[in-house]
């Protein structure tokens, strides 16, 4: 699959995949029902299972000598059986694609993580001789504190949700940065918190050149859920929290004229907000 490529100001971007994964579509959508859903996604991407693909849309942004990886997908820890039943789809797919756009992964300087579910930070690691080690060598890790706290002791309800060995040893390496609140990651990109989907989830803003771009992560599961705000994932900890974070975020996009990049929408899952009659649409680019 060929990376979609895109400018902001004087970032270039480039969506790559790490393929699919398959959830259920009722989770997704949370209380919404399955009649308003349906036509949304389309019934001939709907299993037998009522599940439905999850695209994993992870955003490489370059400037002069800087390289930064939104996002790692599934990668490759789970095996067969985990893969059929707890994660099924196809993925792993992400270094193949940074290759195909000449990136290695010691060409990457920086790893943001928008949280640490285990279908955004797989990549991280990788193993080798049966150890774990970062994937990216050169790179700092950037992940909000908070959530780093969650991931580490997580809950009954969460725990699910978190693979230890996709962030465990980038502390050991020394590669670890934990970010408190609002950061600079480079000038022009910030690490946003947007909570509601975990309480620490943050999201990537690029700024340049009187252009925006917004990497959403699991603020948004589909595009359709910016166009309708209250359309809430069951996976969201904080569903009342995500609504208005929601808000706010799809109020910056409409106002800049935002480029969005949704994680999990089909690849490469880029678009931006219009509202006519004040109905939002998002328009796939």
């Amino acid at each position: 699959m060929a990376a979609a490529t895109y400018r902001t100001g004087d970032f270039d971007i480039a969506v790559v995949s790490d393929g699919h994964i398959r959830l259920d579509g009722g989770a997704i959508f949370g209380l919404v029902p399955r009649i308003l859903w349906e036509p949304v996604v389309g019934s001939e991407n709907i299993d037998e299972q009522h599940r439905i693909p999850l695209a994993l849309n992870c955003m490489l942004v370059r400037r002069g000598d800087d390289v930064v990886l939104v996002e790692t997908g599934m990668g490759t820890k789970y095996t067969e059986r985990e893969r059929e039943r707890i994660w099924p789809g196809e993925y792993g797919m992400l270094l193949d694609e940074l290759a195909a756009i000449g990136v290695a992964p010691e060409d990457v300087t920086h790893v943001v993580n928008t949280h640490l579910h285990t279908d955004h930070c797989g990549w991280n690691t990788v193993e080798r001789e049966g150890e774990v080690t970062p994937t990216f060598p050169r790179a700092r890790y950037f992940i909000q504190a908070g959530e780093y706290e969650a991931a580490m002791h997580p809950n009954d309800r969460t725990r699910a949700t978190y693979l230890a060995p996709n962030f465990e040893p980038l502390e050991r390496t020394g590669q670890l940065e934990l970010i408190d609140g609002e950061r600079e990651i480079l000038p022009g990109m910030t690490f946003l918190p947007t909570p509601g989907h975990t309480a620490d989830h943050a999201s990537v803003v690029l700024s340049s050149g009187g252009e925006t771009a917004i990497y959403t992560g699991d603020l948004v599961h589909h595009a359709v859920q910016a166009e309708r705000p209250a359309w809430i994932a069951a996976f969201d900890i904080l569903p009342l929290v995500s609504l208005e974070t929601k808000k706010k975020l799809v109020d910056q996009a409409l106002r800049e004229q935002a480029l969005l990049i949704c994680v999990h929408n089909a690849f490469p899952g880029v678009g931006r907000l219009t509202e006519v009659d004040g109905r939002r649409r998002f328009v796939e680019e």
